[in-house]
């Protein structure tokens, strides 16, 4: 299931300040991770605010899991590898 617009937003939860980025939550429940990494998933996030460089914690509430992505633009975020 593709993200539909203006419907289960991402939401900031720390707000950029000076350079640094903003960090953002996406909990959803259908869409594989690398559906969510495909450029052009978040078709309106120019017009919530999303930036490239910013963070999202993303949370899939079907398998339980967790990650982290940076965000490249305004539509498309990347998995980021920790270490």
């Amino acid at each position: 299931m593709a993200y539909v617009e203006g419907t289960n937003r991402p939401v900031c939860i720390v707000p950029a300040t000076g350079s640094s980025p903003a960090l953002w939550v996406y909990k959803h429940a259908t869409d594989p991770h690398t559906d969510i990494d495909a450029s052009g998933y978040f078709t309106d996030g120019a017009k919530f605010g999303l930036k490239a460089d910013d963070i999202m914690i993303v949370i899939d509430v079907d398998t339980a899991t967790c990650t982290i992505h940076l965000v490249e633009n305004a539509t498309t975020i990347n998995a980021a590898t920790l270490s």
